[in-house]
């Protein structure tokens, strides 16, 4: 396995243990699927999670990215799920969306 191959492993690893921790039982790690990509982590109905563990930011492509594996899950809600250099909890990344993805969240909060 490449060295980036294998930090992307460890990062979805986290993520999935930390949805666990919180409660989200059946969050796992997706198989790859070519073309017809679905995001990276799975188990929360209706979401998409595209995991990022790169040195380069590189935001529309990868909220393009979520928003294409969106539509080929069927699901509501697309996001990007980001390491932060230097930090290696998930609840210290940062999870990036477009904007009408933010505004149905808030909706669906009731806000």
């Amino acid at each position: 396995m490449s060295r980036s191959r294998a930090a992307g492993t460890r990062w979805e690893t986290a993520i999935v243990t930390a949805l666990r921790e919180h409660g989200w039982l059946h969050a796992e790690r997706r198989a790859m699927n070519g073309n017809h990509d679905r995001g990276d982590i799975t188990g929360i109905p209706g979401l998409v999670i595209e995991a990022k563990n790169v040195r380069r930011v590189e935001l529309a492509q990868w909220v393009d990215e979520a928003l294409a594996e969106r539509a080929n899950d069927g699901a509501d809600v697309a996001v990007v799920w980001v390491k932060r250099r230097g930090r290696t909890s998930a609840a210290d990344a940062f999870v990036v969306m477009d904007g009408d993805t933010f505004m149905r969240l808030l909706t669906q909060a009731g806000y």
